[in-house]
């Protein structure tokens, strides 16, 4: 592994076998909070106001199609998440995933997008929660006052309401975990309903005479902002954008998938999951599934409640729906399921956001300190930090002209990730997955290809805003994250210099000093070097290197009346699989390991009934009291060895109680 830019990140020291320590957030979430997880991101303003508005401005009732490609597009992408989040389940998403399989400057860009995709996100998301919030206001007839009306509710400026649902949020998520889940519960749980109460209210005015013609004759979209597609095959649609007709349909759909993102985020959320390679897969695939099923299903109520050329692109398309059939009702419970929505989506994005910047720091692409953990055992810092910068860009920037960098942001990432997961399909087939994509080649690669043409119709400002956030990108990283990688310090130690176990806590500069102190040269011999990486297999148990993706026996656990003997050495093998999967049984070092605190070590050989040499090593397990009669008289060859045994009262002096079932 050659220290460059381009230097990988082993999976398994993305996991955090090398040096431990590097699951420390706090484990909350279980499958059905993942789904939880998903549709509060996923189910948000977008499921009520989406399709009216793409229907009245691109596709009419093929809207339908134009949310099935694009939920199609995202089922793509989200099997290569889920696959990826098998082999590496932590924080960083396709952050980490890139860093794994491409090495750590296409790691910096993916996460430099992401940055902008999820802190954009928050911003545009908590203005538009501006906007509803002041509109129920109005629907209940709540009195504001004058000098309160012009700092809430306002696209751009200074805006209170935007500001305090942040500031709440952040504050929220850097005291815990579970008072935002519990919370989530609860908002996830309330606009279902109200997405259930709008879709039973619109089928009770269906029409099918509303959906035909089902896809309306093209026509100029009258507009002058082209997409990149059209810059670039201007012949497809004589130069100009189109609207309606078939390139309405697919015009449509990267405005659709702006409301599916969402499901990638639940992959951030891989280190505080309860069995993770498992549930994070489970969960994002249900979810997503969930919210095509919601998104299709008001679609359909909706186009089929009003003609599509009824509706108002730029009124509230459900709200105004509502209002034609004579619902108004409907309108009041609407606005505050946004409301709602938009609260959720704000917390899932602000949650993500945070655990990238965090991986990031973690990894010292990004300052060290961002990662510092609180009692809480969550990122405190990277939440203040990360969630500053979004109260910063929400007040200053003019955000939901922008929401189109969110989706180009996103599209990006799913291509990288899908990339990934054919890349490592090759270079580590041995690698454990809990879960498989089937025919990943092709389905790879059907997501990279839709991937890509969803970008070419995003417009060609958004493009040139993209390159221009990424060159600022790219200057940042080599002016620092290419220098401060906690990666090139561990491929510049010595050999021979000891690595702790337990990591330091982030921001603490212990580890980097210790590097410093060392030398941090590189030198032959460097178990990190080329062309051997595997960061656990260190040297032999005889002295020699065991070269990368060799395998090592476990340790025979020898039992002799119920007692525990300690193990022999293993034998080496020249040929076998390697260890698979971020979690691989057996023992990872032997005697002559580097880690003096490793728990896997192999003890040397000797004879139990042989009192122990003051030379030889200390026995790991902690050495307890034991009776000084009986036939060894003080040298019971089994000492030390009960530690964690579930009957430790036969150690104590009292007698054996009797076991099984009938006992007298």
């Amino acid at each position: 592994m050659r220290n460059t830019m381009l230097r990988r990140l082993p999976v398994e020291q993305a996991t955090g076998q090398l040096y431990g320590g590097r699951h420390r957030l706090r484990v909350v979430y279980r499958t059905r909070d993942l789904i939880v997880l998903g549709l509060g991101v996923m189910i948000g303003a977008g499921v009520f106001k989406v399709a009216g508005q793409q229907a009245a401005s691109n596709a009419g009732p093929a809207v339908i199609v134009s949310l099935l490609v694009a939920g199609a597009v995202c089922l793509l992408a989200a099997l290569a998440y889920a696959e990826m989040s098998s082999i590496v389940p932590v924080a960083g998403s396709a952050y980490s995933f890139s860093y794994v399989a491409f090495g750590e400057v296409w790691a910096w860009v993916v996460g430099w997008a992401l940055i902008l995709e999820l802190l954009l996100a928050a911003s545009v998301v908590a203005r538009a929660w501006s906007l509803y919030a002041a509109q129920v206001l109005a629907d209940f007839s709540v009195p504001v006052p004058d000098w309160l009306a012009g700092i809430i509710g306002q696209p751009k400026g200074f805006d209170l309401f935007a500001l305090g649902i942040l500031v709440l949020l952040i504050v929220m998520l850097a005291t815990g975990g579970r008072m935002s889940l519990r919370t989530l519960w609860f908002m996830v749980l309330a606009k279902l309903i109200v997405v259930g109460l709008a879709v039973a209210t619109g089928l009770k005015f269906f029409n099918a005479d509303n959906l035909t013609p089902f896809v309306p004759p093209s026509r100029p979209a009258g507009t002058d902002d082209p997409t990149m597609l059209d810059a670039l095959f201007g012949f497809l649609g004589d130069g100009s954008p189109q609207a309606f007709g078939i390139w309405g349909v697919f015009a449509a759909t990267p405005a659709i998938v702006f409301a599916y993102i969402g499901f990638d985020l639940i992959s951030t959320a891989s280190e505080e999951t309860d069995d993770a390679p498992r549930k994070v897969p489970r969960g994002m695939l249900l979810s997503m599934l969930v919210s095509i099923v919601l998104y299709v299903a008001v679609a359909v109520a909706l186009v089929g409640m009003v003609r599509y050329d009824q509706l108002d692109p730029a009124k509230p398309p459900l709200t105004a729906a509502f209002d034609v059939v004579g619902a108004q009702s409907m309108n009041k419970v609407v606005d505050v399921g946004i409301v709602i929505a938009l609260t959720t989506v704000i917390l899932v994005v602000l949650i993500s956001l945070t655990r990238v910047v965090f991986s990031m720091a973690r990894d010292g692409l990004l300052p060290r300190g961002v990662a510092g953990m609180s009692r809480y055992r969550v990122p405190s810092r990277s939440t203040l930090v990360a969630g500053g910068a979004a109260v910063v860009m929400s007040q200053t920037v003019d955000v939901l002209t922008l929401e189109q960098l969110v989706v180009i942001g996103t599209l990006f990432a799913f291509g990288f990730v899908s990339a990934a997961m054919i890349a490592m399909r090759r270079s580590r087939p041995d690698l454990h997955r809990p879960f498989r994509v089937p025919a990943a080649t092709l389905t790879g690669t059907l997501a990279i290809v839709a991937t890509v043409w969803l970008m070419l119709n995003l417009k060609v400002e958004t493009w040139v805003y993209f390159l221009v956030w990424m060159a600022v990108g790219l200057v940042l990283y080599f002016a620092y994250g290419h220098r401060r990688s906690h990666l090139r310090m561990l491929l510049d130690q010595p050999p021979g210099a000891p690595l702790p176990y337990e990591a330091p806590p982030p921001g603490s500069g212990a580890y980097e000093q210790a590097v410093r102190s060392s030398g941090g040269r590189r030198r032959a011999g460097n178990p990190f070097a080329e062309p051997y990486a595997d960061p656990h297999l260190s040297p032999g148990p005889y002295g020699s290197p065991q070269p990368y993706g060799a395998p090592v026996e476990p340790a025979p656990r020898q039992a002799t009346g119920g007692y525990r003997l300690d193990p022999e050495p293993p034998a080496p093998r020249e040929s076998g699989p390697s260890l698979g999967g971020p979690y691989p049984s057996g023992v990872r070092s032997a005697p002559e390991s580097p880690y003096p605190h490793d728990p896997y070590r192999v003890l040397p050989p000797r004879d139990p009934f042989q009192p122990r040499e003051p030379h030889q090593e200390r026995d790991p397990y902690q050495e307890r009291p034991y009776r000084q009669q009986g036939p060894y008289q003080g040298q019971d060859p089994y000492r030390g060895q009960d530690r964690g045994r579930p009957d430790e009262a036969r150690w104590n002096d009292e007698p054996p109680r009797p076991e099984g079932r009938h006992r007298r």
